[in-house]
């Protein structure tokens, strides 16, 4: 019974020292906030920069 203590005890320890999976969600949440930024701004500054290259190109 010992020894059974003892290997849920440091199987504990690894698990609590493992953080991998928490690295992981966080490169998630900040991918996923960089495309909550980036797509708005693009469907935004879209036809903006299109009507602008448009302008430019009637000038010659």
């Amino acid at each position: 019974m010992l020894n059974l203590a003892g290997f849920v005890k440091t199987l504990a320890g690894k698990v609590m020292r493992d953080d991998r999976g928490a690295t992981l969600i966080e490169y998630g949440l900040v991918a996923a906030l960089i495309v909550l930024v980036v797509v708005p701004t693009v469907i935004i500054l879209g036809p903006l920069v299109a009507a602008l290259y448009t302008g430019v190109i009637g000038a010659f």
